[in-house]
């Protein structure tokens, strides 16, 4: 077998590793939904648990796919930079 074809198993595997945490995942929280609701120590613990899977499995596809993958960000986006030499004179 070569060398690129068992890379191709390797990331199919990993893949259908992460398809299924996600349904775990989505299992877990449709049991639970409940019963955090009423307690604010369950529900902030189960979030930060929510967030470290996801960052993991971010990564995890950002390795298969050999490129990063972009972020949301907060904030005020700054202002188009321009290249005052190629700006049409008035």
């Amino acid at each position: 077998m070569s060398m690129l074809l068992k890379e191709q198993e390797a990331k199919l595997s990993i893949i259908a590793s992460i398809a299924d945490s996600q349904q775990a995942l989505a299992r877990i929280l449709s049991s639970i939904a409940d019963i955090s609701s009423h307690s604010e120590i369950s529900a902030r613990s189960l979030k930060e648990n929510i967030r470290l899977l996801t960052q993991y499995q971010a990564t995890m596809c950002e390795m298969l796919q050999g490129i990063k993958l972009c972020h949301p960000r907060s904030g005020t986006p700054a202002p188009p930079w321009l290249n005052a030499s190629r700006l049409p004179h008035t």
